[in-house]
């Protein structure tokens, strides 16, 4: 099943992934479409700190966990028109 983000983006329901204790875990085009930030802003962020780090899911998959996602939208300034 696909679904779309505020911002058109597409993505599969296996970009998010729930482990056994029920923390959710976003992939890269699930964090693209959540955030509205393309991937080298996100990757450049990473690297100045001001984006949460993922964590590595297998041996070439890595996920960001939502709750720390969520955390770092309420810091970030709201825009107001």
């Amino acid at each position: 099943m696909r679904g779309l983000s505020v911002h058109g983006t597409a993505f599969d329901e296996h970009d998010a992934i729930s482990d056994s204790r029920g923390v959710e875990f976003l992939r890269i085009t699930a964090v693209v479409a959540r955030t509205g930030l393309g991937r080298s802003t996100i990757y450049r962020l990473m690297a100045e700190r001001k984006f949460p780090t993922p964590v590595r899911l297998a041996a070439r998959a890595v996920g960001w966990r939502k709750s720390d996602l969520d955390r770092w939208g309420e810091t970030r300034p709201t825009a107001s028109h």
